[in-house]
């Protein structure tokens, strides 16, 4: 019997879910943490009706959750109010043993909660980057350093022998989405433009004249208004001039190596960047999530 069972725990599953505000994607991790299968889909925790988090589960991973033995591990929104359970967030400084401790069971599926800190009296939160910090780790062994994680709202965190010791949150891409669409400069912008190296790296530079966003967003305005960049270049130095305000704003001195972690169209605009002032990233992509949400899972 006990035979038996070792047999079934080598053999068991994880179906690694990162459920988000828009989006979600899965996979099908073996017992070693290899990807087996993956699938992505627009349904969002904003798509699901309340109390209809289980069937739309069941729709899109019960043919994975079919075999015996096999668990599920949900990072992301769906640990939010707004999500399927609530999983309050884990205090910083916090490691994977605190965050695995206050994991919300479900029977064979569980949630994993967020992180949070706290700045001057205000508090910050992440659902879901806690997971691709722990998963970085686990892939390349760095226990200490900064990890950066651009998106919507991107998170600087710091690790301390693999503790997030705390982090910060900036609005980044929101405020990119904002100023390129709704604002005055989305008239002189191509927004879907391919990247631009060069207006890019000007963006940056830009942004460490001193003078502040508010005042170097005007630019994109009036580098169009004189045709001094066309509308696609005016894209990516906008993306530039928030990029290296956010760096400008965060990167200590003296300090020359951190981890990006996130998709490639986002984490290599922050590697050109930091190249730039010469910094070297070290740059991860999705499947620290799964790396993460394994660690996880481990008894």
């Amino acid at each position: 019997m006990i035979a038996n069972l070792e047999a079934a725990t080598l053999k068991a599953r994880l179906v690694a879910v990162d459920w988000g505000t828009s989006s979600l994607r899965g996979a099908l991790l073996d017992a070693d943490g290899k990807v087996l299968q993956e699938q992505t889909h627009p349904r969002g925790i904003l798509s699901v009706e309340p109390g209809g988090f289980a069937a739309v589960f069941d729709e899109l991973f019960g043919h994975w959750m079919g075999e015996s033995g096999t668990r599920c591990l949900i990072s992301g929104m769906a640990g939010s109010r707004q999500g399927w359970v609530e999983a309050p967030y884990c205090p910083c400084p916090a490691s994977l043993e605190d965050v695995r401790a206050r994991i919300v069971d479900q029977g064979r599926v569980s949630i994993v909660p967020g992180l949070s800190d706290e700045h001057d009296g205000v508090p910050d939160v992440m659902r879901g980057e806690e997971v691709q910090i722990f998963g970085a780790i686990a892939l390349t062994g760095i226990r200490d350093g900064l990890f950066v994680l651009p998106g919507t709202h991107n998170k600087w965190a710091q690790v301390e022998d693999g503790r997030v010791m705390g982090f910060r949150t900036f609005m980044t891409g929101e405020f990119y989405a904002l100023l390129s669409r709704h604002s005055i400069l989305s008239r002189t912008i191509d927004a879907d433009a391919p990247m631009d190296e060069a207006a890019f790296l000007q963006g940056v530079r830009v942004a460490d004249n001193g003078h502040g966003l508010l005042h170097n967003a005007f630019g994109v305005r009036t580098l169009g208004l004189f045709e001094r960049r066309s509308p696609g270049e005016l894209a990516s130095y906008l993306s530039g001039v928030l990029i290296g305000e956010e760096l400008r704003t965060l990167l200590p001195q003296g300090h020359h190596s951190l981890t990006l972690i996130g998709a490639p169209q986002l984490t290599s605009r922050y590697a050109l960047a930091l190249g730039a002032l010469g910094i070297q990233a070290n740059t991860l992509g999705a499947n620290a999530t799964w790396a993460g949400l394994h660690a996880l899972a481990a008894r």
